[in-house]
């Protein structure tokens, strides 16, 4: 398989399918819904939902139930880098080689299209759920879902992220940071995809496990890319981790052991999921995530 022209095709289709979630730029509230749709729209690999979609099909799941939580997903996500980029946070002024949405519509703006998102991404998947035909493992999507975002999740995990600036912290709370702000959200991808297909109790614990490395081994990566990445590659800043004084793997343990933890991380991803049938490209994307460029 090639894999990054499979991952270009995924990625087309559901960018295809995600914006026909998007609201109206229209009414009285329409700085709002442009704001929301300017960020959304900028491109990005667009992973989260495509892991939703693998997730789903490798259970054996069937048709488009798991598109609206593919273009919710995204929604958190997209709020999420939103929020993280204002002067607040990370003051960063590119996002996706794009200008970050509080350049372009203000902070005031760029905070109600964050919460914008988060809030309608809940009625995307509710209203799913609400008319679902089996309405309990939707039910259990949506859960998964508020839970990877939520405060025992990714706000949780940015809270002691930002907490944590320009202080000497450890490795264990290093791991609580990138497990709750990255990873908990890549476990909710291949959750609510389980469930919604179905999958029994054992199935979702193997890819919840599968999520979990793959997530911590996607952010170790990106402390690393942060420091020796391209910046026209990345379509962001790099050295902005140094620069607001983040604590990251090759900040505690250098960049060789950093390299060797995520390639580590990666090998127990794949154990996770092997033995699935139809399981190429998840294998493919746990190698792809620790030698990307951007």
């Amino acid at each position: 398989m090639d894999f990054i022209s499979e991952l270009k095709k995924k990625s087309d289709f559901i960018e295809a399918e995600i914006y026909a979630y998007l609201p109206l730029e229209e009414g009285y509230q329409k700085t709002l819904f442009s704001a929301m749709n300017y960020s959304y729209k900028a491109g990005g690999k667009r992973l989260r939902p495509i892991l939703i979609m693998e997730s789903y099909k490798l259970c054996g799941g069937k048709g488009s139930e798991y598109l609206p939580y593919a273009a919710a997903i995204e929604m958190i996500h997209t709020y999420s880098l939103i929020h993280d980029d204002l002067p607040a946070l990370d003051n960063d002024d590119l996002r996706r080689g794009k200008k970050t949405n509080h350049k372009v519509f203000g902070e005031a703006m760029a905070i109600l299209a964050g919460d914008g998102l988060l809030n309608y991404a809940y009625e995307v998947i509710l209203n799913h759920a609400l008319n679902s035909s089996d309405q309990p493992s939707a039910i259990k999507a949506c859960k998964a879902i508020a839970d990877g975002a939520g405060i025992y999740g990714m706000v949780g995990g940015q809270v002691v992220d930002v907490e944590s600036e320009s202080k000497e912290i450890d490795l264990a709370c290093l791991d609580f940071i990138h497990l709750n702000k990255t990873a908990a959200m890549i476990v909710a991808c291949m959750k609510s995809g389980a469930y919604l297909a179905g999958a029994d109790d054992d199935t979702v614990e193997k890819l919840e496990a599968y999520g979990r490395y793959l997530g911590l081994a996607f952010q170790i990566a990106d402390d690393i890319l942060d420091i020796e990445g391209d910046e026209k590659e990345l379509g962001k800043n790099v050295g902005s981790d140094i620069e607001n004084d983040k604590a990251t793997y090759p900040h505690i343990l250098g960049m060789e052991r950093s390299k060797e933890i995520a390639r580590d991380l990666v090998v127990k991803a794949k154990e996770k999921i092997e033995a699935f049938e139809g399981a190429e490209f998840l294998v493919g994307l746990a190698d792809y995530v620790i030698s990307r460029n951007k």
